[in-house]
């Protein structure tokens, strides 16, 4: 299992510092909302993504990727989420700027559930875990375990690297509480979520 775990490792390693939409998020909630909203939108992500794993080990991804009907509804919802978050943003950015998280409500429990919604209703990230997981579940370990664990593997270090992230970002605060500095981050954000979500609900399937 420690062999599986670090080879793991190192393939989640080199995933969890590539830019993308969890990055943008946690790095606009610290700057705009604080540290304390920046770890807890990384606390979000990172039990939507053990969700994930959990639902590999259960073999519920599999279920996922078999049906058409599922897959769609959790994509289109989930496409549908992120376009409404990134026009909030955009819509934040034409208004006087205001120390508050992308969901409008100061509060730390607000980042946390759009980082765990943004993972939950994303069904490319169930299908990444079916298909990579299994590469690295060890022989004669339960793969409901062993695919949690590999889970808290991928957390950690993804808890890691967005703590650095935070403490980077909120070195430069008195430049990101600028109004415009602040819309600019917005409008960036904005686009990043509205990307992902037109492309989330434009992108077909692949099938195993």
């Amino acid at each position: 299992m420690i062999a599986s775990a670090l080879s793991f490792a190192v393939f989640a390693a080199l995933l969890t510092i590539t830019p993308g939409l969890d990055t943008m998020y946690v790095v606009r909630t610290a700057a705009v909302s604080g540290r304390r909203a920046g770890f807890a939108a990384a606390v979000g992500i990172g039990t939507g993504c053990l969700c994930w794993a959990a639902a590999s080990g259960l073999g519920l991804t599999a279920l996922l990727t078999a049906s058409h009907v599922a897959y769609a509804i959790l994509r289109w919802t989930g496409a549908a989420y992120l376009c409404f978050l990134g026009a909030r943003a955009l819509w934040r950015s034409l208004r006087p700027a205001e120390a508050e998280p992308l969901t409008g409500r100061p509060t730390s429990s607000s980042p946390m559930r759009t980082g765990l919604l943004t993972n939950l209703l994303n069904p490319k990230i169930g299908v990444f875990y079916l298909a990579v997981l299994p590469q690295f579940l060890p022989h004669g370990v339960n793969p409901f375990v062993a695919s949690i664990v590999l889970g808290v593997v991928h957390d950690i270090e993804g808890l890691i690297w967005f703590t650095v992230l935070i403490v980077v970002v909120r070195s430069a605060a008195g430049w990101f509480t600028r109004p415009p500095v602040r819309r600019w981050l917005d409008r960036v954000t904005g686009v990043v979520f509205v990307g992902f979500g037109i492309r989330l609900a434009l992108e077909s399937r692949s099938r195993a």
